[in-house]
């Protein structure tokens, strides 16, 4: 991160001039620590960066702010429902929404190039869906449940981010998915 004085960013290479109106060069970063110090330069080690996923940002004192698992019904500050323009109350939704919300899209996804052959088997007589189809149809609506499950079971932030935590070996290497993107293999 850079060096700072009084909360303000200084430039290396930048001539700068502190609260008293005192001048420095752009040479100022050849100083000697003490020198540095002596004049209120302080150096701030890099903030950890934060996983968007979870979190929104940090606190000023560099504590993590949390995404809300659960939807949360939003209100006016006399705790007032707020609603849309059709009466109903907004609602933010949580994390775990959010994921059910994508698992079932990404079910949907790997279903549908075999819808084809679901509808031809109701509308033809003569045919029917290979077993090799339906056995992985199966495989995707089981694996959705499983990880909506899973999901709507995380207890906390904790477990919910447990979720998308790649199993490996002692190695390191990969040894499967994360929970919540244990789908079947394609056919």
């Amino acid at each position: 991160m850079p060096w700072k004085y009084s909360g303000r960013i200084i430039r290396v290479g930048k001539a700068w001039v502190d609260n008293n109106g005192t001048q420095y060069p752009a040479v100022w970063n050849n100083y000697s620590a003490d020198e540095k110090a002596a004049i209120g330069l302080t150096w701030e080690d890099e903030v950890a960066a934060h996983d968007n996923r979870f979190y929104w940002g940090r606190n000023a004192d560099g504590s993590l702010i949390p995404r809300l698992l659960t939807d949360v019904n939003e209100v006016d500050d006399d705790g007032k429902a707020i609603l849309d323009d059709d009466g109903n109350q907004l609602v933010t939704l949580g994390l775990k929404s959010v994921a059910i919300a994508l698992a079932k899209t990404q079910a949907a996804g790997l279903l549908a190039p075999y819808d084809w052959q679901v509808i031809k088997a109701t509308e033809v007589d003569s045919y029917s869906v290979p077993s090799t189809v339906t056995t992985y149809r199966a495989a995707v609506r089981t694996a959705s449940n499983s990880i909506g499950t899973a999901i709507t079971n995380a207890a906390d932030l904790a477990a919910f981010m447990a979720l998308y935590d790649v199993p490996v070996d002692s190695d390191g290497k990969p040894t499967g998915n994360a929970p919540i993107a244990d789908w079947p293999d394609a056919i």
